[in-house]
């Protein structure tokens, strides 16, 4: 207790000395906290809990969803019904460790019941060398054709961690996507440590990538110029986004796994570099020793910084009507904390307040429905597809 006031005083003296003009080294500017209270006021309705290993879901023109399963099936949700969806020639799946058939996004021009185009991550190839890749294809209301790859980042790793993963649109119809790192020591890649690759503008690997709708580089990437940085590359020095979310203002979010602490969300800027695995706030599996700084001088603080690990997952953006109060609000899932966590934010940007909604169950995925309800999938052998409505009682 005595370190920790003695941590926020330095801090507070650090920060009038600035404003009196004093040069002292910038500070971060959160302290890794754990979970926050438990908030009451709703509960979950089980749509169905017919969903084998669910990780990504996305709704149709229709008001339909798909959910793509890690083992390589995809499934349509109507209401309580659960029917399996045939995919055509997808490529070689890696379906082991966190690898698998991932996230999941329609294109949002695409308004008809049928021939919808359907994008798709997964983990490509074999246990000693895989990557992860980018898929398109067609949905003709009954099936998924017409599967080519659009997209497959490098260099190549062995192992089942750290694929990232998550894709989300742009106004502008761009599409983001999250590659991790590559693994935990002692995982090398391309002559080091893997998590190293984070750092390495060479590499996809540990950062988010901003594509054309045919997976090439979307124009205007703000490091397409710098002189060995690969085109693709929006955002880097990030291990394992596994949570992306664009507000109505095209701001844009990520929830961050850190290791045994040090779980983040962090608003993502073009061209910003995001400190892992120089900056963080988790401690080295092996050693138990931090690893990095807290704050580096021009590296991006997390807003959020979480610690024991949630392990988050997917991340929402609340605007619906059911819970004025939650509007503006992020929604985290947590893997590890089987919760969802409520992040409020004031009209700067500053976070606020944070609370969680108790779930009981190991949280995939959580995304806001057409219908302005959230929703939320459980990491489960038969996965459930929760919706969270208000508690009247």
């Amino acid at each position: 207790m005595q370190l920790r006031q003695l941590w926020k005083s330095i801090r507070y003296l650090c920060a009038t000395s600035i404003l009196a003009g004093a040069a002292l080294p910038v500070l971060a500017q959160v302290e890794a906290g754990g979970a926050p209270p438990a908030v009451k006021g709703w509960r979950m309705e089980t749509v169905t809990d017919a969903l084998p290993r669910a990780w990504g879901m996305a709704w149709l023109p229709d008001g339909r969803m798909l959910v793509t399963g890690k083992e390589g099936s995809l499934h349509l949700v109507a209401g309580k019904q659960v029917t399996q969806v045939p995919i055509e020639e997808l490529p070689k799946l890696m379906d082991s460790g966190q690898g698998g058939l991932l996230d999941i996004a329609v294109h949002p021009a695409d308004k008809g019941p049928a021939n919808v185009r359907v994008y798709m991550t997964m983990a490509h190839g074999t246990s000693s060398e895989n990557r992860t890749i980018l898929v398109q294809g067609i949905f003709d209301g009954k099936k998924v054709s017409g599967v080519k790859t659009l997209f497959q980042a490098s260099p190549a790793k062995s192992g089942g961690q750290h694929f990232g993963s998550r894709i989300a649109w742009l106004p502008d119809g761009t599409l983001l996507m999250s590659i991790g790192d590559g693994g935990n020591p002692p995982q090398r890649v391309g002559g080091m440590l893997a998590r190293d690759q984070a750092q390495n503008l060479g590499s996809h690997n540990g950062s988010i990538l901003r594509l054309t709708l045919e997976g090439k580089a979307a124009p205007g990437n703000p490091l397409a110029a710098k002189a060995g940085a690969l085109p693709e590359i929006w955002s880097y020095g990030h291990r394992n986004v596994q949570g992306l979310a664009v507000d109505p203002e095209g701001r844009v979010w990520a929830s961050e796994h850190g290791p045994r602490g040090g779980d983040e969300i962090n608003r993502i800027e073009g061209g910003k570099n995001y400190g892992w695995p120089l900056q963080s706030f988790g401690l080295d599996y092996s050693s138990r020793e931090p690893i990095g700084k807290h704050s580096v001088p021009g590296m991006v603080d997390p807003l959020v910084a979480w610690s024991p690990s949630p392990a988050p997952s997917g991340l929402a953006w609340y605007t619906g009507n059911a819970f004025p109060q939650w509007r503006g609000s992020l929604f985290s899932g947590s893997l590890a904390g089987e919760d969802l966590r409520r992040i409020a934010f004031d009209k700067d940007g500053k976070v606020v307040r944070q609370e969680k909604l108790d779930i009981g169950a190991r949280v995939r995925d959580v995304r806001q429905g057409p219908d302005g309800q959230l929703y939320v999938l459980t990491d489960e052998d038969k996965s459930r597809l929760l919706r969270i409505v208000p508690d009247k009682s």
